[in-house]
């Protein structure tokens, strides 16, 4: 192919770009070898010429085909070279938001800066034993890969994560770590994995600190080895540690903060533990303020603080240590804020000794306060002789310091860090380990100094071994499929290494330079630039003579050689260090003494500190061979860096590489020039460079042929051999036999090849469109032709017919004209003839109005004269008459006048007599007095108010005169000048008062505009309501319309969430039962191995008839409900067997029933004598009794409390007695043979209950006497003390008689287990059932609880309700009482003596009544139990009559060996009886050792049957026990069935059908009502008699779902392997294949050899089995359809999450593939009568899902409809599912961004949970409905295969 042919017109390129690194580009015309430039056309249709080499022959690089763009793996694509990396990992960050990405071993991974979901336990469960290459790149395929080749190969692995600062390294190794916490969790109860993951906030606070690219930034290396057992189970961990950044403790540049742990410790300086740290704020402190700013955005520093410190709790960092560690970490903050004062000669320093901070750093260490001050300030030179102290300058001093600050904080981070491993380490035996390194990254800054250079130096190391491991991978391949091949030549880094590492290398020079006494930085430099100026990796600057560069593999790094040698040497003076070791804290001391190379650079050791100047020894110390001092910086790490190496170099190693998307930290926002700057330092390329310099492109030779079938030519097709196509269609297609290689099950294609096929394949189907189209178009025209020839004909014909039409049209006009001329003529003239007429009528009518106006005016001119008349007469009248009146007025008022005269003069004559006056002053003189009196008091009033006015008005008239003199004088000096001011200010007035005005008015303005706003708007508002009351009408006629919907809306809601809630409920108990049958396989799995670690010849080992399942038999007994109050009988059960224990167990229940119900009596008798006490107490204290009756009573007190003293004293030996003779039942029972029991230790054992129970009942007797002695002293006191009544007093006993509570029988439980750990119990002392018995008594402590909780508020309830009636009826006797003795206190004496007998009378005549209906009720009761006796006595008769029977016919069948038949007897009552000896053989033959095809053609669950009919017999004789006894038995062996055959799906299936028949038959036969509505009257004969069996309904109901749980479990086994490959990969419809996406490679590193590969007609023949299986084993209906329901939610569930983690089958042709595949899983269910089970429900979002794949994706109406279709996915599911679709092949368009972005805006609004994937272990809550049987007991036969004969039919 040449090279024109691949530059060919339209084809795209990649061309180099200022900003964004690489363009693309089309070519507008073919290239043809010479041409200088190539015409290309961007992508903003700009046309750029494109200079090229024409030396070095330098083409632009070539695009990839758009269908491998997005490519999950970068080997894959055609084109391997840097833009085309760059743009696939842009495309799959910024479209689809993958941020890991393949790149042959390594994973890519780049830092979103945001929160994804895609790492929760669902996520790791899904990748968990998955192919690495089977699902999406993610850091748990990575993880999942190392731990399978660990487990498969039995090596070690490594997970190398490296990156810059920022690009999320320890993000990415804690996801790792919590992926093998997760999947390979810790074998014991340690959790090691939880230590693990605590260890990272630790190690963060003091490892971690702020930069200018990272808030976060590790500033050292670590490698985690998480170390595993045999069983791949985390046992323990250990941590390693490189180049911690000691610098920074120091220094810190702008916008950097120091570590963490300082500026937490400030933050949580407030505490009252940290008051001694005498701490403030970070800015106080120079050690922590250099960067300046102090805290980060969105972290809070107190917080993270606590989180450090819960981590060092867990890990078992005490208390003390955590405070002293505190204390260190505070004093190094100290030590920066030393003050260091420098002397006048420049050459000595000195520190105050008042220097606050010295202070602090001294007594935080507990250090010497005076040595410190003069040793910070001098240091200590050795010579041969002589030894001597020098001052040190200013900047030595400040040196020291530091030094000694970096050197006490790396001691303490050393400290912590073996701590840590402390915690993690473990004593067991590690098997294999996975290692985790988080590493740094290539750095290179503005200024790199010895860090960056101990940096780069390990990732050349890295990238040596990730070089070599690739290469290695590579030829790997290339051999496995036998091609051959040649060494490829990749980039060796070892010269650069060599330049660093090797003789007089860098680091040699560095270490020499540092053992020259006064050797500098640029004498360093000086010698590296002679030594190594001809190394190709070594270049010197131009500009500087202290700098030098050095080539990595990534970038030229300019390295500055300032505070190399420094840093290198880490000098730190012994004197300092001495006194550090002599500290009081032992802590501190200690971090110095275990430091072995802590001799410092420049001295040596000496004995003690001193201050003289001149020290002369008289004999030189000895001194060790020590001139090399202690290992350098360099060299340590040069050592360590080496044994990493030989570790990684000794695992498998996996790679991820972090990479930094931008460095302003945006969500999603790439910047290409970090990202391909990153890429070139990680490596990435160089593995691209390496894939693509073999053969990266690798097919298979299925794949390619379905891909490429288009190339090949029809006859070729007729050969049946793939592999010879694919061979003859390369060779004919491909000259250069180079290009491509034939493995031998691959073929390995070189780099473009793969491009060059798919142009041939694209110019195939791009020759057959055209042919397509050709034809298409050819036919569009002829059909055009004819549909236009016909309609030229139509128009025509429409053309004639029109003019035919207007040409009538115009005759039938000229006609109409005649027509109109003719009307118009006439109306003209009868218009005018009309218009005359009109005009004569007028005149008429107006002269003949002229007239008549006349006449009118006339006659109203007459009529007014006439009114004007009328009134001046009138006015006349009134005239005259009013003069008339006015004299009669005069005359009469003075005739009046004149009589009133002598009137007057009469009564003045009269008024001058004496008996007037005196009728007048009558009462006057009083008055006169008063009045007078009156006026003093004015006067006197009037006084005092005249001297204050006078007063106040002399001081008026002085302070007017002072005034006026003030005036005076100020109008003298002001003079003028007061007039013009007073002018101004009234001017300044009128201005303000006229502002005042205009303001005034713009108010008013305003506030009318207001007015007229607000009437408006309420004008508007009337309108609004009016229209919404109409509205309101409106509504309320259709709310009245639509109540009835609603309501029934409401209802079916209503019931929906009551079945929702049901079926939580049911789901939580199930998942409980499911725990529970979890633990109790624990218990057994751990019994076991006791039992093998026990079985050893020194050890006793168990009984051989003990079950090792009968220890799980704790069901409730039959007759009595306190069996499981009891844990000394079950554990006698454990020890000697059901058979020896059952019948002595109801004994002791009795006896313990006996001792609560004393132990609760007399518990109740001490509250109650104790509140007495504290009554009687009270009452002394208040009323202080004198008499004779409280003595009494307080000597009744005294004796009642002796005697309830006593009583306890008796409880107590009776409780010994029980303990004591529970002992020697089990020691007998220990004793005796293991199938008979001497009758006489029986008999002994019963004599001595028997005593026990008479003790039992005296003492039960004394306490009734002795409450009825307290009672009757109670109301003695009460009659004599008052005649009021005391409600309180008034106490009664209303528990006396009641029952035992559930705490009592808490407490009784505890003490008897007391009892029993305190003695030589041989349940808690052996060595063998220790941990049985403990998790036995857990079990049995949890069910007593259950019990009890359930019941306890129900008695609570009760016991309040029978409260308040008692207290309400004491108040009705109360008031009755106060009634009677009112009327007694109204009666005399001999009335009230009458009407006490009277009311004694009518008490006993009361008390008389119920005693004689108690004695009516015994007598009944008597004769009951007379009836029920002689009952028993003849069935007694009757089984001894039977068991005679039994015995000869056995003898009978001894002597006479024949094999009979077994006919059926006629008078069979479906009861079958057995032996007590018999019962093993029964469980065996019928349970352990049965096989399901020996009841082939039998009666379905048959052996539920058989077991009933024994359990009605037991019920017959009323044997309880050995009804008890049958049922455990039968349970335990069932479970024990189970157990042993837990991965056979007919067994499980066979026990779940025959438990639930058993379930139903103790249901349909039990006698409730409730379940016998379908029972014959045949059917309720075989009731059951006697036992009530509904706890034991319970056991079996727990059980079934233990089994249906074991089915499904077995079931999803089964088919769980072959659902991806069925639903998914395999070609259920013929011809999809070919047009599936391209480019995804299987890798081979983790899969197994094999074809794998199902069909989906495996899966239905599966499914087959399972159906007919459950059918013939006559399993219930509806569990059935449960089970499918199931199997089918699971299915939906592997799919979908396959689907949402795999990009290869996002695409049309699966959707297809999918709704094929389930329209057949949907056939299969209708065609089993299965569709009524809502499995078709659970598929739903797996056939949305299928839809959602085959929908247009373009326009806003594409995503309503999806929208609208895809209820049942999340929006998250949606989302990803667009962002994985791939398109088939270059003709279809990709989703776009913006088309998903519309989506996640319109599903806005749902409330969807945050999880992606669906949870595939998730169960269905199980329900068993009542199925009875319509089979009779009687009915049914034995078949002789099961050996039952010892079965006697009753």
């Amino acid at each position: 192919m040449s090279v024109g042919e691949l530059y060919s017109q339209y084809t795209r390129v990649w061309i180099p770009d200022p900003d964004e690194v690489w363009r693309s580009a089309e070519l507008t015309k073919d290239y043809k070898e010479g041409d200088k430039s190539l015409q290309l056309r961007l992508e903003d249709d700009t046309i750029v010429q494109y200079p090229i080499d024409v030396q070095g022959n330098q083409l632009p690089f070539l695009r990839n085909p758009d269908i491998l763009v997005g490519e999950n793996d970068l080997t894959a694509l055609s084109y391997l070279h840097e833009p085309a990396v760059l743009h696939n990992l842009k495309v799959r960050f910024l479209e689809s938001n993958h941020i890991y990405t393949y790149c042959g071993i390594v994973l890519v991974a780049i830092n979103p800066y945001e929160q994804l979901p895609i790492y929760g336990q669902d996520v790791i469960y899904a990748y968990s034993g998955q192919n690495m290459g089977d699902m999406d790149p993610h850091i748990f395929a990575v993880a999942e890969e190392a731990y399978k080749q660990m487990a498969r190969d039995e090596k070690n692995q490594s997970i190398i994560v490296s990156g810059e600062s920022g690009a999320g390294k320890t993000v990415s190794a804690k996801y790792a770590m919590r992926y093998f916490a997760t999947v390979g969790g810790s074998a014991s109860d340690t959790n090691i994995e939880e230590k693990v993951l605590a260890s990272s906030p630790i190690m963060e606070a003091i490892g971690n600190a702020k930069t200018t690219r990272n808030d976060n930034s590790s500033r050292f290396g670590k490698y985690i080895q998480i170390g595993f057992d045999k069983r791949y189970h985390i046992i323990g961990a250990n941590m390693r540690t490189y180049l911690l950044e000691k610098s920074r403790v120091v220094f810190q540049a702008d916008d950097e903060r120091n570590y963490h742990i300082f500026y937490q410790l400030c933050a949580a300086a407030s505490l009252p533990e940290f008051k001694e740290l005498a701490l403030t704020c970070a800015e106080d402190f120079f050690y922590a303020s250099q960067g300046g700013d102090t805290s980060i955005e969105g972290v809070d520093d107190a917080e993270d603080f606590e989180k450090t410190r819960q981590a060092f709790t867990l890990l078992g960092v005490r208390e003390s240590h955590q405070i002293s560690i505190f204390k260190i970490i505070a004093s190094i903050l100290h030590l920066g804020n030393v003050e260091i004062q420098s002397e006048r000669d420049g050459d000595s320093c000195s520190i105050s000794p008042e220097d606050e901070h010295l202070n602090n750093f001294c007594r935080l260490l507990g250090v010497e306060h005076s040595q410190m001050e003069h040793w910070l300030c001098h240091r200590k030179l050795v010579t041969t002789s002589e030894t001597y102290v020098k001052t040190m300058s200013l900047q030595q001093v400040v040196n020291a310091r530091n030094a000694l600050a970096k050197h006490i904080y790396a001691q303490l981070f050393g400290w912590i860090v073996e701590h840590i491993n402390k915690a993690l380490h473990t004593s067991l035996k590690q098997h294999s380990f996975i290692g985790v390194l988080d590493i740094y990254g290539f750095e290179t800054f503005e200024v790199n100094s010895f860090e960056q250079f101990c940096i780069n130096y390990a990732n050349e190391k890295l990238q040596q071994q990730f070089n070599s491991h690739v290469f290695k991978l590579e030829q790997e391949e290339y051999m496995k499929e036998q091609i051959p091949w040649t060494l490829i030549d990749f980039y060796d880094n070892q010269p650069c290494i060599d330049l660093i590492e090797a003789k007089l290398g860098i680091l040699d020079l560095l270490d020499e330079e540092c053992k020259v006494p006064k050797g500098t930085d640029q004498n360093w430099a000086q010698k590296l630039y002679d030594r190594h100026s001809g190394s190709q990796h070594f270049q010197k600057p131009r500009m500087s003579n202290t700098a030098f560069i050095v080539v990595h593999f990534a970038d030229k790094v300019e390295y500055l050689s300032d505070g190399f040698l420094e840093k290198n040497r880490d000098t730190v003076y012994e004197e300092q260090i001495n006194i550090l070791k002599a500290s009081k804290f032992p802590l501190v001391a200690d971090l110095f003494h275990d430091d072995k190379d802590s001799v410092p650079a420049s001295t040596t050791s000496g004995k003690s500190s001193s201050s003289k100047i001149n020290i002369r020894s008289s004999r030189p110390p000895l001194k060790a061979p020590n001139k090399e001092h202690k290992k350098t910086v360099g060299h340590q790490f040069r050592t360590s860096l080496h044994l990493l190496m030989e570790t990684l170099n000794a695992t498998t190693p996996h790679y991820v590489r972090c990479v930094k998307p931008n460095d302003k930290k945006l969500p999603f926002h790439f910047d290409p020039k970090r990202a391909v700057q990153q890429l070139r330092a990680c490596g990435v390329l160089e593995t691209i460079r390496i894939s693509a310099a073999g053969y990266p492109s690798r097919w298979a030779y299925h794949d390619f042929f379905n891909r490429y079938r288009v190339l090949v030519k029809k006859r070729e097709l007729a050969n049946t051999d793939k592999k010879a196509i694919c061979k003859s269609v390369l060779e004919s297609l491909i000259k250069d036999p180079d290009k491509f290689q034939f493995g031998r099950t691959k073929i390995f294609f070189r780099a473009g090849q793969v491009a060059y096929l798919e142009k041939l394949r694209a110019d195939k189907f791009r020759a057959a469109t055209i042919m397509i189209q050709k034809t298409v178009r050819g036919w569009l025209q002829r059909v055009k032709y004819r549909r236009l020839k016909w309609a030229t004909l139509t128009l025509q014909r429409y053309c004639r017919g029109y003019l035919a039409r207007r040409l009538a049209e115009h005759l039938r006009r000229t006609h109409a004209a005649v027509v109109f001329q003719k009307q118009y003529r006439m109306r003209r003239a009868r218009l005018a003839y009309q218009r005359l007429r009109r005009a004569a009528l007028v005149i008429q009518a107006f002269v003949r109005g002229t007239f008549v106006r006349r006449i009118y005016h006339q006659v109203l001119r007459e009529h007014k004269a006439t009114i004007i008349q009328k009134h001046v007469r009138g006015w006349m009248a009134r005239r005259r008459f009013q003069q008339l009146r006015g004299a009669a007025i005069v005359i009469q008022c003075a005739f009046r006048r004149l009589k009133a005269k002598r009137e007057l003069k009469a009564l003045k004559i009269e008024a001058r007599s004496a008996e007037h006056l005196k009728r007048l002053n009558v009462g006057m003189e009083n008055k006169v007095v008063q009045l007078q009196r009156k006026i003093d008091d004015q006067n006197k009033e009037f006084k005092t108010l005249s001297e204050q006015l006078s007063a106040v008005t002399s001081t008026y008239t002085m302070e007017v005169e002072k005034l006026k003199k003030e005036l005076g004088h100020y109008q003298q000096s002001q003079g003028e000048d007061g007039s013009l001011r007073l002018q101004e200010e009234v001017e300044t007035l009128r201005t303000e008062l006229e502002r005042a005005h205009s303001e005034r008015k713009i108010l008013e303005d305003a506030h009318t505009r207001e007015n007229d706003e607000l009437r408006q708007r309420v004008a508007d508002l009337e309108q609004e309501n009016a229209l919404l009351k109409e509205e309101k009408e409106q509504l309320n006629n259709q709310i009245l319309c639509q109540s009835k919907d609603e309501f029934a809306q409401n209802s079916v809601k209503e019931n929906l969430l009551m079945k929702k809630e049901l079926e939580e409920e049911r789901s939580r108990y199930q998942n409980l039962v499911k725990e529970y049958s979890r633990l109790e396989q624990r218990y057994d799995n751990l019994r076991d191995e006791m039992t093998i670690i026990k079985q050893t010849p020194g050890h006793r080992r168990n009984p051989s008839n003990q079950s090792s399942l009968e220890s799980d038999s704790n069901y409730p007994s039959i007759s009595t409900s306190e069996v499981g109050d009891t844990e000394d009988a079950l554990q006698q059960v454990e020890e000697i067997g059901l058979e020896k224990a059952a019948m002595d167990m109801t004994v002791f229940l009795k006896l313990q029933k006996r001792v609560r119900e004393l132990e609760q009596e007399r518990k109740k008798m001490q509250t109650q004598l104790e509140k007495r006490e504290q009554q009687d107490s009270k009452k002394v204290q208040v009323d202080q009794p004198k008499n004779d009756i409280d003595v009494d009573q307080d000597a009744d007190l005294a004796y009642n409390s002796l005697k309830r003293q006593e009583l306890e004293s008796e409880n107590k030996k009776l409780k010994n007695e029980l303990n004591e003779l529970r002992k020697a039942m089990a020691d007998q029972a220990t004793q005796s043979d293991s199938t008979h029991s001497s009758p006489d230790s029986y008999s002994l054992l019963l004599n001595q209950l028997k005593l026990a129970n008479e003790e039992l009942e005296v003492r039960k007797e004394e306490v009734l006497i002795l409450r009825t002695q307290i009672v009757s002293a109670d109301q003695r006191r009460l009659a004599g003390k008052s005649t009021e009544p005391n409600i309180n007093a008034r106490t009664s006993w209303p528990n006396s008689e009641k029952h035992v509570d559930q705490e009592d029988a808490i407490e009784a439980y505890h003490g008897v287990c007391q009892t029993n750990s305190e003695t030589e119990d041989w349940g808690y002392l052996n060595e063998d059932g220790e941990l049985g018995l403990a998790y036995q008594g857990l079990k049995q402590v949890a069910r007593l609880l259950e019990a009890q909780l359930q019941a306890q508020s129900r008695e609570h309830e009760e016991e309040v309700e029978h409260l308040k009636a008692q207290v309400e009826a004491l108040k009705e006797e109360m008031d009755k009482q106060q009634q009677a003795f009112c009327q007694t206190l109204l009666l005399s004496p001999e009335a009230q003596v009458e009407f006490g007998v009277q009311q004694e009378i009518t008490r006993l005549t009361n008390e008389n009544l119920d005693l004689k209906e108690l004695v009516e009720k015994l007598e009944k009761n008597e004769k009951k139990l007379k009836k029920q006796l002689k009952i028993y006595m003849k069935k007694v008769q009757d089984l001894e009559a039977a068991q005679a029977l039994a015995q000869s016919e056995r003898k009978r069948h001894e002597l006479n060996r024949q094999v009979t038949v077994q006919r059926k007897e006629k008078d069979f009552q479906g009861m079958l009886e057995y032996h007590k000896e018999d019962e093993a053989l029964l469980i065996r033959n019928l349970v352990t050792d049965l096989k399901p095809q020996m009841l082939a053609g039998t009666v379905p669950c048959l052996p539920a049957y058989i077991l009933y009919m024994c359990i009605r017999h037991a019920d017959y004789i009323n044997d309880d026990v050995k009804v008890h006894s049958l049922l455990t038995s039968t349970i335990n062996g069932i479970k024990k069935v189970l157990k042993k055959h837990n991965e056979n799906f007919e067994m499980t299936s066979f026990w779940l059908s025959n438990t639930c028949r058993l379930l139903h038959c103790l249901k349909q036969y039990s006698g409730d009502e409730g379940f016998m509505t379908q029972n014959t009257t045949k059917q309720n004969e075989h009731c059951l008699k006697n036992f009530d069996l509904t706890e034991y309904r319970q056991v079996l109901s727990d059980l079934s779902i233990q089994i249906y749980q074991q089915l499904i479990k077995i079931a999803e086994g089964v088919l769980q392997p072959m659902i991806v490959s069925a639903m998914l990969e395999n070609e259920s419809i013929q011809g999809l294949s070919g047009v599936k996406p391209t480019g995804y490679r299987k890798r081979t590193s983790s899969m197994a050899d094999g074809d794998n590969s199902y069909c989906l007609e495996a899966v239905i023949r599966q499914m087959n089995s399972f159906h007919t299986v459950m059918c013939d084993q006559g399993l219930d209906p509806e569990i059935i359809l449960q089970v499918f329901k199931q199997l089918f939610y699971m299915i939906n569930a592997v799919t979908l999450n396959n689907l949402l983690l795999r990009k290869d089958v996002c695409s049309w042709s699966t959707g297809m593939q999918l709704r094929y595949n389930i329209s057949q899983l949907e056939e299969w269910l209708r065609g089993r009568n299965l569709h009524q089970s809502g499995a078709v429900q659970t598929m739903e979002p797996l056939i949305q899902a299928a839809q959602l794949l085959q929908l247009k994706k373009k326009t806003p109406e594409d995503a309503e409809a999806i929208c609208s279709l895809c209820t049942s996915l999340s929006t998250q599911q949606i989302v990803k599912i667009l962002n994985l679709y791939t398109p088939l092949n270059e003709f279809e368009e990709r989703v776009t961004v913006g088309f998903i972005r519309t989506i996640q805006a319109q599903l806005q609004e749902r409330n969807d949970p945050q999880q992606l994937l669906l949870d595939f272990k998730h169960m269905f809550p199980v329900l068993f409905p009542f199925n009875p049987s319509s089979l009779t007991m009687d009915s049914i036969h034995i078949p002789a295969c099961l050996n039952l004969e010892f079965l006697n039919e009753v």
